[in-house]
């Protein structure tokens, strides 16, 4: 190789590794995560303990922008009451309501953003489906093309 090859390589190691550094974090953040009944961050958002850009907010579900957003748009939607709902794979049919009012919130949500090109809808699940907060919620993404398959 010449320097000039190496130097090339070098530099888009460092880039590479730059760019999956957040990927990598959001991975040790999920698998270092467990379930607990003690109040989430999202807990302590709904209670007006944590500030947050809320974009969207009723009686049931409240609407929020990611504060490491993946997209030009992305945005949590989660219920104001846990009750048990800490990932779609504890969903019981008791939720069903509020699984309908969460996606319905997400298309209210997408529309108000102006996402009329489309947009993506997320729920992680468990520490492989890199969920780090276990209080189900909606990423809702938007604002550039989704690629597939998604990470």
């Amino acid at each position: 190789m010449s320097k000039e090859e190496i130097h090339s390589s070098s530099r888009l190691h460092r880039l590479a590794s730059h760019l999956l550094a957040p990927m990598a974090s959001e991975k040790e953040a999920a698998l270092a995560a467990t379930p607990s009944d003690s109040p989430t961050i999202f807990d302590k958002i709904i209670n007006k303990q944590i500030p947050a850009n809320i974009v969207y907010e009723d009686e049931q579900v409240l609407a929020f922008r990611d504060i490491a957003p993946q997209a030009p748009t992305h945005i949590l939607i989660i219920p104001k009451v846990r009750d048990g709902l800490i990932g779609i794979s504890t969903a019981e049919e008791r939720h069903c309501e509020i699984l309908g009012r969460l996606l319905y919130t997400a298309k209210l949500v997408a529309k108000q953003e102006g996402l009329k090109d489309g947009f993506r809808i997320v729920i992680n699940d468990g520490p492989n489906g890199c969920q780090s907060v276990y209080h189900l919620h909606i990423h809702l993404l938007g604002g550039r093309q989704m690629n597939w398959p998604p990470g």
